[in-house]
């Protein structure tokens, strides 16, 4: 990771600083929908257990909030700069050589985040179209799909400017390398 990009640093520019306020909103989000699943397990093995009456359709609403609770996350992780980085391999690169192993890795994950919001976007229409419904609580699959396609989008954002940030921290280390070359 670049030491111009510091992960615990909010953004100075206002893109960054709004890409990071709708991910911090969205982290909350997720942090709330986890305090959901684990309210709703404890309630059915509760219930389960004393009562044996389980909430129905427990296993497939926490399967839908745990989905909704990654998706809000992603951003977070993006913009904190806290995705998974193995920098075992990088600790004698130089800092522009960081910010361009960082770029690239930005680059792909930017064109993986597009592949999957485009396949993930045919398939909440596709779910639309075929009212596909979870018999025991009656949900239609498709309603959580706008949250999560919004996450993808914010996600989007937020990887294509930390790709540009990347760009500019290797732009920087390139004239600070000059001045330094010119005796500056």
């Amino acid at each position: 990771m670049p030491q111009a990009s510091n992960g615990d640093a909010r953004p100075a520019d206002r893109v960054g600083r709004a890409l990071y306020r709708v991910s911090d909103i969205l982290a909350v989000i997720g942090g709330l929908l986890c305090c959901v699943m684990a309210t709703l397990v404890t309630v059915s093995v509760t219930g389960r257990y004393l009562f044996a009456s389980p909430v129905p359709g427990d296993y497939d609403l926490l399967g839908i909030l745990g989905g909704c609770a990654i998706f809000a996350f992603l951003p977070y992780c993006q913009i904190k700069r806290g995705n998974i980085v193995v920098d075992f391999f990088t600790t004698g690169v130089s800092p522009r050589g960081r910010s361009m192993l960082d770029g690239i890795g930005s680059a792909l994950y930017l064109f993986i985040a597009v592949l999957f919001t485009w396949r993930l976007y045919f398939g909440a229409i596709e779910l639309y179209e075929t009212s596909e419904v979870l018999a025991v609580i009656n949900f239609y699959r498709w309603w959580t799909l706008p949250f999560s396609l919004f996450c993808m989008v914010v996600l989007i954002a937020v990887i294509a400017y930390s790709f540009f940030r990347d760009i500019g921290d290797v732009r920087n280390a390139d004239a600070a390398a000059g001045k330094t070359n010119r005796g500056e």
